[in-house]
C-alpha cells in the first residue's frame, strides 16, 4: 500500500467506472424524486458555495436512491451571455481582433469554439466532487432543445400580450453597450459632491422672500442638460406660490415648469428637485405622472449627444460634468459645493458607472404571472427552508415591476422578432412562420431583431425545459415538478421567483 493517499489515482478511476456503467441513471422504478442543479456559468469555476450546495444535493439524491425512489439529478450549464461574450472578446483582443471587425456570425463561431475547448471545466470539477449525476442527460441553455423551448415561451407570451416592446429606463453599461439587470449592478458608497445651483425664475417671478431664483442640489451636474422640470412638495409653504410657474433652464435656452409632487421630501436638500426623466429612475416615474418630456442626452458610450446644447456635444459625461460646473460658476449660478457620500452604481463586470438610460427594450408584463406564483407559496405548495425567506420572496413579488428581457449582445438566444422597413414587428418561431402567419410576400424584406434575451429568461425554463418541454415527454411527466431546489438566497428573485412564474 502507498504511504500517502493519492486521490487522483483512485477517485478519477472509480468515478469513470461509475459514469461508464451508468450507475446514476434513474432506475425507472418507484416514486420519482428529482433535483435540478442550478446551472453554473459555462465560464465558471467551482467555489466553496458550489461545493456546499452540491454536497447537500448529492446527499439527498443518494438517500432517496437508496430508499428505492426513481431519482434524477439534472445537470447542465448556463451560456452566461455577458460573461462568455466578454471572455471571448478579451481573448480575441489579445490577438489584435475586435468583435465588430469579425461580424456577428464569425464572432459566434469563435464563442462556440471556445465553449467546446474551455467551457467544460466546471463540469469536470463537479465530477471531481464525486456527484452522483446522470451525465447522459447533461443540458446546455443554448442546446437545440432548450433553444426551442425559449422560442416557444417567447412566442406564446407575446401572443398572450404578456411580452411587449417599450421605450423605458434601464440600467445601461456604457462599456458593454447593453442593458443589464439589477443583479449585475454593484452599488457601493463613494466620495462625491453636492453641487448647489441657482435656477432663475422666468417672467419676473419671485419666491415669497423676494429671490429671483430657486436652488437645487445635484450629484450629477451634467444631467442638468436633460432637465424637464423642477419639483416641489405640494404642502411646502416656501414654494406653493411657485407651482405652475416657469424656470429659465441655465445653459440650455429653454423653459421648464415648476411642478408639485409628493415624491419631494421638503426636509431634504433645498426642497426643490431637478427632474431628469430620461436619466434617473425616480425622475422617470415623476415624469410619467406629469407627462413631462423625456430628453435623452447620452449616446450609448455615455457621451453627450445632439439633444444637448452645441457646446457640450461629443463630450464624455464626466468631462461634461466639469464643464457644466465651470459654466454655472462663470454665470454666477453656482451657490456652493459640499462633500457628500453617495451610492454609485457600477457594472459588476466592467466597473464602469452604470447610467439610467432611456431606450427601446423588450419586457415581460409579470403582474399576472406573479399572482399564482405568490399563491403557490401562500398555500404551501412551495416551501422555503428556512421559512423566513418567504418574506423576502413576498416583498419582491408584491412590488414586482415589468421585466426587461432584452440585451444588446451577440451571444445568447436571439429574439424571435422581425421588422419590415416601416418598423412593423412580427413575432414567430422562424422567418418562414412569420411570413406564413401574416401572409407577407417573399419580396418584403424582413430583418431579425439584433438583441438577445436576458440569460435569466432561459434559466427560468430550466426545470421543465431540461426534461423536454415543449414536447410532453415521459421524462417531463415523470420528473416535473422537481422536489427540491438548493440555491442561494441572493437569486430568490432573479431565478427562483421567475422559474415559479414561468412554470
Amino acid at each position: 500500500m502507498d504511504k500517502t493517499y493519492q486521490p487522483q489515482d483512485i477517485e478519477q478511476q472509480w468515478y469513470q467506472t461509475w459514469e461508464s456503467r451508468n450507475y446514476f441513471a434513474p432506475s425507472g422504478e418507484g416514486d420519482s424524486y428529482s433535483i435540478v442543479i442550478p446551472p453554473p456559468n459555462v465560464t465558471g469555476r467551482l467555489h466553496m458555495g458550489h461545493g456546499f450546495q452540491n454536497a447537500i444535493m448529492d446527499a439527498l439524491i443518494r438517500y432517496h436512491r437508496m430508499m428505492g425512489r426513481n431519482t434524477l439529478w439534472q445537470v447542465g450549464t448556463d451560456h452566461a451571455g455577458i460573461a462568455t461574450q466578454m471572455v471571448v472578446e478579451r481573448r480575441l483582443e489579445r490577438e489584435g481582433v475586435k468583435r465588430t471587425e469579425l461580424g456577428r456570425d464569425k464572432f459566434l463561431d469563435e464563442v462556440w469554439k471556445w465553449k467546446e475547448e474551455s467551457g467544460g471545466i466546471i463540469t469536470q470539477q463537479i465530477r471531481r466532487l464525486g456527484g452522483s449525476i446522470d451525465w447522459t442527460r447533461e443540458r446546455f441553455t443554448m442546446d437545440e432543445g432548450l433553444s426551442a423551448a425559449v422560442e416557444e415561451v417567447f412566442v406564446r407570451l407575446y401572443d398572450e400580450g404578456l411580452i411587449y416592446r417599450g421605450n423605458r429606463l434601464v440600467n445601461w453599461d456604457p462599456k458593454l453597450h447593453t442593458a443589464v439587470s439589477d443583479l449585475e449592478v454593484i452599488n457601493e458608497e463613494e466620495d462625491g459632491f453636492f453641487w448647489y445651483f441657482n435656477y432663475p425664475l422666468a417672467d419676473g417671478a419671485t419666491t415669497d422672500n423676494g429671490e429671483t431664483f430657486i436652488t437645487i442640489a445635484t450629484t450629477r451636474p451634467e444631467t442638468l442638460l436633460g432637465d424637464t422640470a423642477v419639483a416641489v412638495n405640494p404642502e411646502d409653504p416656501r414654494f406653493k406660490s411657485l407651482i405652475g410657474k416657469w424656470i429659465d433652464l441655465p445653459l440650455c435656452d429653454r423653459r421648464i415648469p415648476i411642478i408639485a409632487d409628493d415624491y419631494v421630501d421638503p426636509e431634504f436638500g433645498t426642497g426643490c428637485v431637478k427632474i431628469t426623466p430620461a436619466h434617473d429612475f425616480n425622475d422617470y416615474e415623476v415624469g410619467k405622472r406629469h407627462d413631462l418630456e423625456m430628453i435623452n442626452i447620452f449616446t450609448i458610450d455615455a457621451a453627450i449627444n445632439d439633444n444637448a446644447p452645441q457646446a457640450y456635444r461629443g463630450m464624455d459625461r464626466f468631462d461634461a460634468r466639469k464643464q457644466v460646473v465651470a459654466d454655472m460658476e462663470s454665470a454666477g449660478l453656482l451657490a456652493k459645493v459640499e462633500p457628500h457620500k453617495l451610492k454609485v452604481p457600477r457594472g459588476d463586470r466592467t466597473g464602469v458607472v452604470i447610467e439610467p438610460y432611456l431606450t427601446n427594450q423588450w419586457y415581460v408584463a409579470v403582474k399576472s404571472l406573479a399572482e399564482p406564483a405568490i399563491k403557490a407559496v401562500e398555500d404551501g405548495d412551495i416551501e422555503f427552508v428556512p421559512k423566513n425567506w418567504e418574506n423576502t420572496y413576498f416583498a419582491w413579488m408584491r412590488d414586482i415591476q415589468d421585466w426587461c428581457i432584452s440585451r444588446q449582445l451577440w451571444w445568447g438566444h436571439r429574439i424571435p422578432a422581425w421588422y419590415d422597413a416601416e418598423g412593423n414587428i412580427y413575432v414567430g418561431r422562424s422567418e418562414a412562420e412569420v411570413r406564413s402567419k401574416h401572409q407577407l410576400p417573399d419580396t418584403l424584406e424582413l430583418k431579425q431583431d439584433d438583441d438577445v434575451l436576458d440569460t435569466w429568461f432561459s434559466s427560468a425554463l430550466w426545470t421543465f425545459g431540461t426534461p423536454g418541454w415543449p414536447e410532453i415527454t415521459e421524462r417531463l411527466k415523470t420528473f416535473h415538478p422537481t422536489d427540491v431546489l438548493v440555491t442561494g438566497f441572493d437569486i430568490i428573485f432573479f431565478w427562483v421567483a421567475r422559474m415559479i412564474m414561468m412554470t
